[in-house]
């Protein structure tokens, strides 16, 4: 049943997304939403055994916000939400966007996707075609909330593709800085780096991917 209402959901929105956004069959590998099917039970449980706060700061994306564990410690007294699903590309996040953002009725989202699809193969810019997708939805849905884009991150186990990383923090923040009033880009890429322009082994854990407490809170300084 849960498998069913997933592909109903997502099959009709990806058919709408791709119409007004072709290069959104970036879609490399192909999306299978199915692979989330426990991450989303989990969500469900955790929404009957501790209902969310109302009108939360969402904060939305890849295992770089899904493995933010101390979320609720660093924004103490804030309303803050955390629906990452490890793994997930900007795809993902457009597929689910009914049920893991609408649905909670934010009143801020924080968005951490592009880590994934470019390290499957996605170019700078498809990358920045669906992150458009993604705000065009945040327009149509819920046109009065702001959305906080995180940069994608610099990480060790994937320096060559630094410089793609790059142009995508660029396209997107040049288009973040021509609608102000809506949208904040965030650099939280640059204070990753060290003196010599790499990033600073101590930020990361064992995988060379994903950040260290430390890490994290650099980030967003």
């Amino acid at each position: 049943m849960l498998t069913a209402t997933i592909r109903g959901f997502g099959g009709a929105l990806l058919l709408a997304l791709r119409a007004v956004f072709p290069t959104l069959a970036q879609t490399n590998p192909p999306i299978n939403p199915q692979q989330w099917a426990n991450e989303l039970r989990a969500f469900a449980q955790q929404d009957s055994s501790n209902p969310p706060p109302k009108n939360p700061i969402l904060f939305y994306g890849s295992s770089s916000i899904r493995k933010w564990e101390t979320l609720k410690a660093d924004f103490a007294g804030q309303p803050v939400l955390n629906r990452g699903f490890g793994g997930s590309r900007f795809p993902d996040a457009l597929y689910f966007f009914d049920k893991l953002v609408v649905a909670y009725q934010p009143r801020q989202v924080v968005l951490y996707e592009g880590d994934n699809d470019i390290g499957s193969g996605a170019t700078p810019q498809e990358v920045f075609q669906s992150f458009l997708a993604f705000e065009k939805l945040m327009q149509q849905k819920l046109p009065n909330v702001p959305l906080v884009f995180l940069a994608i991150k610099p990480s060790p186990s994937r320096w060559a593709l630094y410089p793609k990383v790059q142009e995508a923090n660029r396209l997107i923040k040049n288009y973040i800085e021509q609608h102000p009033k809506r949208l904040r880009f965030v650099d939280t890429a640059t204070p990753l780096l060290g003196p010599n322009g790499k990033p600073r082994p101590q930020f990361y854990v064992s995988d060379s991917l994903h950040m260290t407490p430390a890490g994290t809170l650099c980030g967003r300084q």
